[in-house]
């Protein structure tokens, strides 16, 4: 770890050194011909202070309009730019405010001074009722290699968490224990920030549970990943991107919540700038109690017999919530800006599950038995991250170096405690059947991950990029499941103690070169990851080492066609390592008879993915759609196996292989002002090889899903919004998923001027999002009926300060 630490520090500190020296060379040259100067001041339009730190570009007039010399302003915004003799204009930009472009004026022997004077800058908020009228058209933004969701323009992610967000949002599906699905794949990678973090931790998706929705800015899909990011996610990445503002001042916004289930909250997004140093802050808080039930009815076939069992479950799960995230940004200048801050997640749990079993042998009319169990659990989870990062805009557009350091520290700790009891066909109790047992759970978690990317513009349109990432990951779990004894005392069960440790080692460098002639444009590259992974069951002393390098090219190809239309080709591998959750061998213990957990000796899959797109603009939306092709071996699935006494476990293993193609749909349209539309719909067919495992795991599937969302604007300023979800049954490789569909229904109203806005939700309006599967073995069949979560109403209050209801992202401030 130390070499690699050192080696990663010496190439960063290189490269900004680099930079900066061919910055003073090429400058310092071109200092030798230079005959005169410009000079001027920079203020803001209304308040006249003076804007530290604005850039000045100066550009040959004329067709070519090259970039001639540049500098930045001093404290007090004053500037002088030396040049040589010729005919320029200067552009003047300051992060939060209009560009603006100045007259052409000469420089010559006879003239080798030109003063501005005075130049006022207007703020963007002058502007931004513009900005919000354009934003209305649409809550969805296309670009040729992703796809971004504005979150604030969704009327039924008011007062909901990260993880409601992400069900809304078209290509996503989240099932009942809070795992993300794209295009009906699991494996998806999930960033913050275009970065891993402490908000996702160990728990995967399901920890997005806890993030309140008033926190993110904007959602963004990507399908088919360049080398530019992780080749972690077979289906793709999901970027969440948290609310920050830039702009001068002090703003923020307000949000208080209630809700049924119980569903109380609020949330705040303050910022404040003063020159140099921009401040931020975002914390949320949330009280929650979910009830849920599920329905598991099992058949265990053995020596001629059939032994049924018919298990009810119902449990509730409360949970106290708070995550803040600080931080401030200081900028150097406008175009070199370190970002410093700091997340904060804590999350107080208890669960409460009751199930009953009861048994019969060939007919339910032959009962056996009922069995009762209860679990009762308290689960704390604090979690941190400390970010540090710099980044370095250079003269020329899009040339840029950005760094960062992050550390994740994460802790979990879990007590839970079960109560069952048997009760015979006379409905006597049978102490046979009692138990009381006690489960402790330790889980930690702690990685270090550094980076740093490099863009260098390339011709008029070109440009290469660069970068190296590593990241040091150590996560241990420390469990055990005791079992009180005739005697009274606790017992450690066989098999359930063990001390596990995972560490994690990736280092990667990637590099990719894209360039554009007249219509077409390319984008080609390649990434190289090392993997180190050695995972440690310390009570039984087994080591599992794996150590394995690979390359993951990819390739983007794009064509603009006329009349605002474009075509895209592009290619990318793709790996899923098995993560902690996923080698872990501990087993969840709540239900006695059905256990989950991870498998150590677990290898990657790979996948390679093609995909061809097709965006088309028109003046009313847009419309996409997509062909994608994917190739895995060594999927990963999990597997359900049963006992002759009817016990079951469930863990994740590799199957050969799963082939996979599909079509995809998207559309926005708004045929009237008053009336918004926005369709998604996916058909996918895929060929799943699971005969490694048993011959009849093989199977071949078709389905689809489609998601309509309609927004209307009616009288008085109301805004209401109607949304409906389907997912077709789809096979597995033991059996089948049947088919889903939910409602949601939502209204906003904006109050005190435009300054709040009240938000009125109903979630899954016919209470009908079920989960429903069938499972089969060759001496079992198992049908669940699952629903985590109930119809969810919600009543939201958002307040603005200095904030407009809906702003898009800037360009170039995406993360």
């Amino acid at each position: 770890m130390k070499k690699s630490t050192q080696l990663f520090f010496s190439v960063g500190k290189i490269r900004p050194a680099a930079a900066a020296l061919f910055f003073f060379f090429f400058f310092s040259l071109k200092s030798f011909a230079q005959k005169g100067e410009v000079r001027g001041q920079i203020v803001d339009t209304q308040t006249t202070d003076p804007l530290p730190f604005a850039s000045i570009r100066i550009y040959q007039a004329g067709n070519k309009s090259e970039l001639a010399t540049g500098n930045v302003a001093d404290d007090e915004g004053k500037f002088t730019v030396a040049v040589k003799s010729g005919t320029y204009y200067a552009l003047i930009e300051f992060m939060g405010y209009q560009a603006f472009k100045t007259a052409e004026f000469t420089i010559s022997k006879e003239n080798s001074a030109h003063e501005f004077g005075t130049l006022k800058l207007a703020s963007n908020t002058n502007t931004l009722d513009e900005v919000v009228v354009q934003a209305e058209k649409s809550s969805m933004e296309l670009s040729l290699d992703k796809r971004i969701f504005n979150v604030g323009k969704d009327l039924a992610n008011a007062g909901g968490t990260a993880t409601d967000i992400l069900s809304n949002i078209p290509s996503v599906s989240v099932d009942p224990e809070g795992g993300v699905k794209l295009r009906g794949s699991g494996n998806v990678r999930i960033l913050v920030d275009g970065k891993p973090s402490g908000l996702v931790s160990f728990k995967g998706g399901s920890g997005l549970q806890q993030l309140q929705g008033s926190l993110i800015e904007r959602v963004e899909i990507i399908t088919n990943p360049s080398a530019r990011y992780e080749a972690e996610g077979m289906a793709g990445i999901i970027n969440i991107v948290l609310k920050k503002e830039r702009k001068e001042g002090f703003n923020g916004s307000f949000e208080l919540i209630t809700g049924q289930p119980v569903n109380y909250g609020g949330a705040a997004n303050l910022n404040y700038r003063h020159r140099k140093v921009n401040f931020f802050i975002n914390y949320g808080i949330a009280y929650r109690k979910s009830p849920w039930r599920s329905n598991l009815d099992q058949e265990v076939y053995r020596n001629d017999s059939t032994f049924i069992t018919r298990q009810n479950v119902t449990g509730n799960v409360f949970g106290f919530n708070q995550n803040i995230r600080g931080g401030l940004d200081f900028f150097f200048t406008e175009t070199s800006i370190l970002t410093a801050s700091y997340l904060f997640r804590r999350s107080d749990a208890g669960r409460e599950t009751d199930i009953t079993y009861r048994d019969f042998v060939n007919s339910p009319k032959n009962p056996v038995g009922t069995t009762y169990r209860r679990q009762e659990e308290r689960e704390k989870e604090p979690n941190s991250e400390y970010v540090l990062s710099w980044r370095k805009q250079f003269l020329r557009k899009d040339h840029e170096l950005t760094t960062e350091v992050r550390f994740l520290d994460n802790w979990e700790s879990s007590d839970q405690t079960f109560t069952q009891r048997a009760v015979r066909l006379d409905g006597q109790p049978d102490p046979a059947g009692n138990q009381l047992q006690k489960s402790l759970n330790d889980e930690f978690e702690k990685q270090l991950l550094f980076q740093v990317d490099y863009i260098q513009p390339i011709g008029k349109e070109g440009k290469f990029e660069a970068g190296l990432r590593t990241s040091f990951r150590d996560m241990v779990n420390d469990f055990v499941v005791n079992e009180k004894n005739e005697q009274g005392e606790f017992i450690p069960l066989p098999d359930l103690k063990n001390y596990f440790i995972y560490n994690e080692n990736i280092h990667a460098a990637y590099g990719i070169l894209g360039n554009k002639v007249r219509r077409f444009s390319y984008q080609i590259g390649v990434r190289g990851e090392y993997t180190d992974v050695e995972t440690t069951l310390r009570e039984t002393n087994v080591v599992n080492p794996r150590r394995y390098a690979n390359l993951f090219p990819s390739a983007h190809f794009t064509y603009n066609l006329p009349k605002d239309n474009a075509l895209q080709l592009s290619f990318s591998r793709r790996i899923r390592r098995p993560v902690y959750n996923d080698l872990s061998p501990f087993m969840t213990f709540a239900d006695s008879r059905n256990f989950f957990s991870g498998n150590p000796n677990l290898n990657p899959e790979f996948s390679n993915v093609f995909e061809l797109g097709h965006i088309n603009y028109f003046d009313k939306g847009s419309f996409t759609s997509s062909v994608y092709y994917r190739m895995t071996d060594g999927k990963i699935e999990r597997i359900r196996q049963v006992n002759a006494d009817g016990f079951s476990v469930t863990r994740p293993e590799n199957l050969l292989s799963e082939n996979s193609y599909g079509v995809e749909f998207t559309s926005s349209l708004q045929p009237a002002k008053w009336w918004k539309n926005d369709f998604n719909f996916n058909f996918f067919h895929a060929n799943i090889d699971g005969s490694n495992i048993l011959d009849s795991y093989k199977t071949q599937t078709y389905s689809w899903f489609v998601r309509q969302t309609s927004r209307f604007t009616l009288t008085n300023g109301i805004d209401t919004q109607l949304r409906a979800n389907y997912e077709a049954p789809q096979k597995t490789a033991q059996g089948t998923r049947q088919g889903l569909f939910y409602l949601d229904l939502s209204a906003s109203k904006d109050v005190l001027q435009g300054k709040g806005t009240f938000n009125l939700s109903v979630l899954d309006v016919f209470n009908s999002r079920r989960y429903r599967s069938i499972t089969e073995g060759p001496n079992f069949y198992t049908f669940s009926n699952t629903q985590r979560r109930m119809r969810q109403v919600n009543l939201t209050f958002n307040y603005r300060i200095n904030q407009k209801k809906s702003t898009q992202p800037k360009k170039g401030e995406e993360y």
